[in-house]
């Protein structure tokens, strides 16, 4: 028997939640993993650089520019749109530029890839955590160029706000972009705790 519209979940929705399901296990297998190997081989936790903080303001800020942005669609605030969009896309930039330059200090503290077990799954929990936010940004640059070609006036606007597939898209974008915000902030308390404990 079929479902009725209004208790009708859209494939996107379902995709969403078993991608987050899936890197959420992927990130709880790799820090139980840390913690597992730290305890067992009773090593010293490695120090996460000071721009890891710093990291932690721009992805939080990208998270509430995207939400701005979400505001913006459901109040028609074309220009505000835009421009939110085009924040959150630099500050995600700004975020990736600034996760190379935290493993360049890394490195130059003779904390390389291969210096402990504990380096090389920070490095690589990080990685990973860059490369999720880096598989996002091209959707974000799609909303990006559709929104600047199809809202040249208030006809293309009007068609563009009341684009039920537009509002679900930026739903989905938004909740992607939170998640990726919540684990960077879980992964740096993770590796915090694990320094200061």
């Amino acid at each position: 028997m079929p479902q009725s519209r209004n208790n009708f979940v859209h494939p996107h929705y379902i995709i969403i939640t078993l991608i987050i399901g899936g890197i959420t296990a992927l990130f709880l297998g790799f820090t139980f993993s840390y913690l597992y190997n730290r305890v067992q081989q009773g090593v010293l936790p490695v120090v996460i650089p000071s721009l890891f903080y710093f990291n932690t303001i721009l992805i939080i800020g990208s998270s509430c520019t995207l939400m701005v942005a979400k505001r913006a669609y459901l109040k028609d605030k074309t220009t505000l749109y835009k421009m939110a969009l085009w924040v959150t896309l630099i500050l995600s930039f700004l975020f990736l530029y600034m996760q190379i330059l935290a493993w360049k200090q890394l490195v130059s503290s003779n904390i390389s890839l291969n210096h402990s077990t504990m380096a090389s799954y920070l490095y690589l929990i990080s990685g990973l955590h860059f490369l999720h936010l880096l598989a996002g940004i091209p959707f974000l640059i799609k909303f990006i160029y559709i929104a600047q070609k199809r809202m040249v006036d208030p006809v293309t606007v009007l068609v563009y706000f009341s684009d039920p597939d537009k509002k679900r898209d930026l739903h989905i974008l938004n909740i992607y972009w939170h998640f990726l915000d919540g684990l960077w902030i879980y992964l740096v308390i993770f590796f915090l705790i694990n320094y200061i404990i």
